[in-house]
């Protein structure tokens, strides 16, 4: 490992046996140590080094017990360096103020002398969340990076998302906004569909003509010809004037057909002929017409079933699938559910901390459309415009009947912390999981590291 990649601890103790000490047990375990004898050269070195951890002593003056020292270099680091790891060496004499400062931010406390074991444990610990923080950091500033890239490239049209894989989507809905191929858009009901089509549109070289959509799940079959293609009067029972179709008022636009595997088979060909020339007829008449207009469909239903069983022509599902975007459901990008929440909101009502934990739990199988419903109905209940759980009227999460059995117990959790020295990535490799996954069941638990 090169040396400025190697995970790194500054040790700040007036004693220089302490920090040979350290020195030589960090070493051992693949640590770079770093030594500071004043509070003041401790500063300096975090200004030009990078640092995971940071052990302090207490007290730097002979003739000082109190600890004074020791808070106020806490202090300090922590107000240049927000999220570093702090580990308090302390005396008895100074205890109180090393509590005090545990509760102020700092990540422990350990008295001296010091166990090696339990110090260790506690520093690697440390270690592991200190890169998982830097992970998440470097993780939200490039969603952040690459949601400003795209607002100053593209058209968004308002859209709230931060998740990835929203981004990914989007991403490619404006990339393939700008040819006239159909796109194909897929996901499940409520997700919002119709908005990536409305944001291909938006992008498109049609952007300045009309904007149509209309579902073909929401209209019986025999009406979705005349609502697409138009009507001459008589053509059918009710038919009482001419109407034209959506394909005429999208000409020069975009035309968005929504559940698009609702279409007849007598629709489909018919749909088929626009894509391929241009040309149809209304119902009723032999006059052809002629619309230029960008298809984007949609769907929710698995077409490639549709065409084995029948039920949706192939070749109109290639025509219509020359480029598919997929869109996921909420319960895959979860990072856009309290945006989203806020959103509805509007500053109508806020969101307590309970509240959004029970959101951020819901698996939303209504996606998109049921967060908005229960954002709407909590806010109309919350009189006193603070969202507790009980206002969203959600279920409560599923309970499995029985344990899994492949689940760690709390005991077999214990002996494998115990096993590896209270190091949590030792416990985990040995139980078969990932550090994240042992720390949830330690909390699950109760258990401290």
């Amino acid at each position: 490992m090169r040396r400025d990649q190697m995970r790194c601890v500054l040790i700040i103790d007036d004693n220089p046996a302490v920090g040979e000490a350290l020195s030589l047990a960090l070493s051992l375990r693949d640590i770079r140590p770093l030594v500071a004898l004043t509070p003041d050269d401790g500063l300096a070195t975090l200004a030009r080094e990078r640092v995971d951890v940071v052990i302090q002593d207490m007290n730097f003056t002979a003739d000082t017990t109190s600890g004074e020292e020791g808070v106020a270099l806490f202090k300090a680091i922590r107000a240049r360096h927000t999220d570093l790891p702090v580990i308090l060496l302390t005396a008895w004499t100074h205890l109180e103020a090393a509590v005090e400062l545990v509760k102020a931010g700092a990540a422990d406390y350990l008295a001296k002398p010091w166990d090696d074991t339990k110090l260790l444990a506690t520093v690697e610990n440390l270690l592991e969340l200190s890169e998982s923080t830097r992970e998440v950091t470097r993780a939200r500033v490039e969603r952040r990076r690459r949601r400003e890239a795209l607002e100053s490239r593209y058209d968004l049209d308002g859209l709230v998302f931060a998740s990835e894989a929203m981004s990914r989507t989007i991403e490619l809905a404006c990339q393939v906004a700008r040819s006239d191929v159909p796109v194909l858009i897929t996901g499940p009901n409520g997700a919002g569909k119709e908005r990536i089509a409305a944001i291909v549109h938006a992008n498109s070289a049609v952007r300045h003509g009309p904007f149509v959509a209309v579902n073909c799940g929401a209209l019986p079959g025999e009406l979705i010809e005349a609502e697409l293609f138009g009507a001459e009067a008589g053509a059918y029972t009710g038919a009482n004037k001419a109407r034209e179709g959506r394909f005429e008022m999208a000409d020069g636009g975009t035309l968005f057909l929504d559940e698009i595997g609702n279409l007849p088979l007598p629709g489909q060909m018919k749909l088929l002929r626009v894509l391929e020339t241009g040309q149809f007829e209304r119902l009723g008449s032999g006059r052809t017409r002629h619309a230029k207009v960008r298809v984007v469909s949609a769907t929710n239903a698995d077409l490639k079933a549709m065409i084995a069983a029948g039920a949706f022509r192939e070749d109109l599902y290639y025509r219509l699938n020359v480029i598919d975007v997929n869109l996921p459901p909420l319960s895959e990008r979860s990072d856009d559910i309290l945006p989203l929440a806020e959103f509805f909101l509007d500053g109508r009502a806020t969101l307590s901390e309970d509240a959004r934990e029970a959101l951020l739990a819901h698996t939303w199988p209504g996606n998109v459309r049921e967060l908005k419903n229960a954002i709407a109905r909590a806010a109309l209940l919350a009189a006193d415009g603070r969202i507790e759980p009980v206002h969203l009227n959600l279920p409560p999460p599923a309970a499995t009947a029985s344990r899994n059995l492949d689940e760690p117990s709390r005991e077999s959790v214990e002996a494998a912390l115990a096993s590896a020295g209270g190091v949590v990535s030792r416990a985990a490799s040995n139980l078969g999981l990932s550090r994240q996954a042992l720390y949830r069941r330690m909390e699950r638990y109760g258990l401290a590291v």
